[in-house]
């Protein structure tokens, strides 16, 4: 513990956010640079409590009071080393993760909590600067060669720990370009991507191949896939998206969240479209759906300079703080406003979206609404003479993913689906033997920390398949010698 009398001296404090009338002007990220002076403070609040529930609430179970304390001391080499041990990429999480880790920081059941997100992407910002962060290039091969079919978080961290096993690994994906849900999911204004170019330079240094615009399954074919590799990990991700079969859904304006961010990812990035461009500019745009996917919706309409922006969701708005049904260390459902809902938009919860109203020409020009109230937690009613129109010339359907892409790939390998329509897996083996699975196309859709941890303990469980047991956790044994 670096400062005992920290947590009662300093409070909790973040870094200053750009300006909101510049920033919605452009595709920069939001925060302002790391304050290594401010991020000490903060690490100085830090409890060194005798059982941090903060590692039970991070999925990958991250270090947090060692690398607190390291920070607090200035050492920022050892915090670096400390972090690195059970996270792959934390310049990711330090920006996109919403922190289950904070919400079971034992100072935060009565003040605000340490700022560990926060001091985690400073510490990983300091790395890169300092030189700390070199290729690891592994002293031995052990001549196996596992692919991985798809490159967001999961395949990443499952890329990055197997190669550092000492086997070769290749990772195809169906994108012009590396990295999954990071490259074309999160908006450059959460995350530049020059952040995400700058680990892929260190991966291929350690000799990570990656092969983009692949549809495996097609080219190459399952038998070729199969015959060249002594192992196949799927991280294709949950991509099927929940839809709205309500009437007027084949109206022109209506469309999935994702088609809308992707498109805005590719300008951003100087690349072609190819398709019909979805634009909010001078629209009344109502997302449907209160999630981050949602959210970053709503913050790249107001970068096209929308009419109006709303957002509803089905479920009934959630309270501020803590209550009874949710008590501390678990994940509150509480009242969370990002950076796009600070730039403008309207919240309605509650809400039940009856038809899409299109105009003469088929466009759209109207919703259809009506307000509900929730009798249980599985069943509501509507209000009566609560229904009414609402203009809408884009609507952004934001209600999340069923399962992987069965069609193609995966029912070619005749792997086995569970009840949700994910890969069926063992110990993330597949009911074929050299087949594993991890993140999304396993789990379900969830975090990008939670599918960092996934390929992780996918990269154990392939590595014991192949060499009978594995040394991937070793590293992390020296815990015991940190505490």
């Amino acid at each position: 513990m670096g400062k005992i009398t920290g947590f009662l001296e300093t409070n909790r404090q973040l870094p200053h956010k750009r300006d909101v009338r510049e920033r919605v002007k452009d595709y920069f990220e939001v925060e302002s640079a790391v304050d290594q002076s401010l991020t000490e403070k903060q690490a100085s609040r830090c409890m060194d409590c005798g059982i941090p529930f903060c590692h039970h609430g991070c999925p990958l179970g991250n270090i947090i009071p060692e690398f607190n304390d390291a920070v607090y001391q200035q050492n920022w080499k050892l915090a670096y080393e400390i972090l690195s041990l059970t996270n792959n990429f934390p310049e990711f999480t330090g920006r996109i993760c919403p922190a289950p880790c904070e919400a079971s920081c034992v100072l935060g059941i009565n003040k605000p909590a340490v700022a560990i997100e926060y001091i985690e992407k400073t510490i990983i910002e300091k790395a890169f600067e300092e030189g700390y962060i070199k290729p690891q290039i592994p002293s031995h091969r052990t001549g196996k060669k596992i692919a991985i079919v798809g490159s967001g978080p999961a395949g990443l961290a499952a890329a990055a720990q197997l190669n550092c096993a000492g086997h070769w690994v290749t990772v195809f994906e169906r994108a012009d370009e590396i990295g999954g849900l990071l490259r074309y999911g999160i908006p450059d204004f959460k995350l530049d991507k020059r952040i995400l170019e700058r680990r892929l330079a260190v991966m291929n240094e350690e000799g990570i191949k990656f092969q983009t615009n692949v549809n495996v399954g097609v080219t190459p074919s399952t038998h070729e896939l199969t015959d060249s590799f002594d192992a196949i990990l799927l991280c294709c991700g949950s991509t099927v998206p929940r839809d709205l079969a309500i009437k007027g859904r084949e109206l022109k304006g209506v469309h999935f969240a994702m088609d809308f961010l992707v498109q805005q990812n590719r300008r951003v990035n100087g690349k072609k479209i190819g398709e019909q461009e979805i634009w909010a500019t001078d629209k009344n745009v109502i997302v449907i759906g209160g999630g981050d996917t949602g959210s970053d919706c709503v913050g790249t309409s107001n970068r096209h300079g929308a009419r109006s922006v709303t957002q509803i969701e089905i479920l009934a708005k959630p309270p501020k703080d803590r209550n009874e049904t949710m008590p501390w260390p678990s994940w509150p459902m509480i009242l969370r406003t990002s950076t796009s809902h600070e730039e403008g938009c309207e919240r309605q919860w509650s809400i039940v979206t009856k038809e899409f109203i299109g105009d003469k020409k088929g466009n759209l020009k109207a919703l259809k609404i009506v307000e509900i109230e929730w009798e249980n937690k599985t069943s509501f009613k509507e209000i009566l003479g609560s229904e009414r129109e609402i203009p809408c010339e884009l609507a952004l359907l934001a209600l999340g993913f069923l399962y992987p892409q069965h069609i193609g790939l995966l029912d070619q390998l005749k792997v086995d689906y569970d009840e949700r329509g994910n890969v069926k897996c063992s110990r993330y083996q597949s009911s074929q033997e050299k087949i594993f699975a991890a993140g999304d196309a396993r789990r379900g859709q969830s975090l990008v920390v939670w599918a960092i941890s996934e390929g992780r303990e996918a990269a154990n469980a392939v590595d014991k398949y192949l060499m009978g047991e594995s040394l991937l956790a070793e590293k992390e044994k020296g815990i015991l010698a940190l505490r």
